[in-house]
């Protein structure tokens, strides 16, 4: 249960008590923990989350107040704090919001009869995993560290990268329910004041109950998308040094809490192919890469329509290009084979995906024998259909964004129908279909994928 509205502290410390027991279920939930303690000959009530509290450093500091004694008893909790609490992180809290806000987010909050205040100790500690290379970030250079689901571990790994007194990390929250932590991360020197500015206006006045899928709800809240524009508005990466090289560039780095990846803004199409290798190598072979990466990404899209519409159109292809045409039998129809294995692709990744992996070997032996020599032998499908799929299905994998790969795919899709029924019309209007897709897909700075201003 979440307070609605904040109620101040009454000066009656058994009222106080009373109710933080009517607001958080200590008798029903087991790991919300009451605590009962005499400090100073006075009683005092721990709550804190189990699980979310360093018991060595609970029991130390425990251990300080059983020895405070009547005579050493302050007057307030600022007293209090300075005399006898013999931590960092502490803080005091006068409405009962922000009391239970800090107790479910791990802190623990302390009541002492006679303080109109609560005192708040952060000594919380997440459940986390270890900050190793991401899997789909992966980089023949540089560091193997990246992001986690602890919002606080991710903030470290950039700030211990870029030791400059311009780089601000603001921590704001969203969700009437989850309380879902935010940092906006920038430099004050370098950022965009008008993006920045608009982006804390829209998270300020988002009005949701919960971030169920975090960071992915956070987008879809601050940009509503246009469903027939498949193209992502946010570069997401894992990596803290990706994430530190858009910060001294002046872009904005949203993380949100339990998501480990970071949401980077602004965006552009040659961003969004970019990916950490480019930064650890020399010029001239970052940029070599970098051109390689985007006709491979261009041919990803054209290069099936593009041969489909040949094939429709033997007259066409020159002479030194006669050996790409079909010479088997075609049972069926390109187009149909084409949509196929498209289909049949994204069925074998899934299948990836939920596989074991000491079943993916096996899976992938099976996959291969079935989807090639076989399935060409029955006459489904033609082999050289089935070669151009895979130099599209493998091409897909040369830029790191996943969400943008089937942005393409759906490009694709509609190239070679558009294609397969109006011939080179549909050809060359599927194009512009294309072109139009990127040329209007806006972002939340404003300006869009080749980055222009738009109205």
């Amino acid at each position: 249960m979440v307070v609605k509205n904040s109620r101040k502290l009454s000066s009656s410390f058994e009222e106080n008590i009373r109710y933080m027991n009517e607001i958080l279920p200590v008798a029903e939930s087991f790991d919300i923990i009451r605590r009962d303690i005499i400090i100073g000959g006075k009683t005092s009530v721990f709550y804190y989350i189990d699980g979310f509290i360093k018991d060595e450093v609970m029991l130390k500091i425990m251990d300080s107040f059983l020895s405070v004694t009547v005579e050493d008893m302050p007057e307030d909790a600022e007293g209090f704090i300075q005399k006898h609490v013999p931590y960092v992180e502490v803080d005091i809290a006068e409405d009962f919001d922000g009391i239970i806000r800090n107790v479910l987010s791990g802190t623990a909050s302390l009541f002492i009869d006679g303080y109109k205040e609560c005192i708040i100790l952060d000594c919380r500690t997440y459940p986390a995993r270890s900050v190793d290379e991401p899997d789909k970030d992966k980089s023949l250079r540089g560091s193997r560290d990246g992001f986690v689901e602890t919002i606080v571990f991710n903030t470290a790994l950039m700030r211990r990268r870029i030791r400059d007194p311009h780089l601000v990390m603001e921590m704001t929250e969203a969700g009437q329910a989850s309380r879902t932590d935010i940092a906006i991360c920038y430099m004050s020197d370098r950022v965009d004041k008008e993006l920045l500015n608009n982006l804390k206006k829209r998270i300020e006045s988002l009005k949701l109950d919960d971030l169920r899928m975090n960071q992915q709800s956070l987008a879809e809240a601050l940009f509503k998308r246009k469903w027939f524009n498949p193209f992502p508005k946010f570069k997401y990466t894992e990596r803290p040094d990706t994430a530190a090289a858009c910060l001294l560039e002046g872009k904005v780095i949203i993380l949100v809490d339990n998501s480990p990846s970071a949401m980077i803004l602004p965006t552009s199409i040659l961003d969004m192919i970019e990916e950490a290798n480019d930064y650890y190598f020399p010029t001239v072979t970052a940029v070599y890469l970098k051109v390689t990466r985007a006709i491979i990404t261009i041919a990803t899209v054209f290069f099936t329509p593009l041969y489909l519409l040949f094939m429709q159109n033997l007259e066409w292809l020159p002479e030194v290009f006669e050996f790409v045409a079909v010479r088997d039998t075609v049972n069926i129809p390109l187009i149909f084979q084409f949509l196929l294995l498209e289909i049949s692709i994204d069925g074998l990744r899934l299948a990836a995906m939920n596989t074991p992996t000491m079943l993916s070997t096996p899976l992938s032996v099976i996959a291969g024998i079935v989807m090639g020599e076989f399935s060409v032998q029955s006459g489904w499908f033609n082999s050289e259909v089935m070669l151009y799929m895979a130099f599209v299905a493998v091409a897909n994998y040369t830029q790191p964004n996943f969400e943008l790969g089937y942005a393409l795919k759906f490009m694709r899709l509609m190239l070679l129908v558009l294609t397969a029924l109006f011939n080179l019309y549909g050809f060359i209007a599927g194009s512009i279909l294309v072109l139009c897709f990127l040329i209007f897909n806006k972002t939340l700075s404003g300006r869009n994928y080749l980055n222009v201003k738009l109205n």
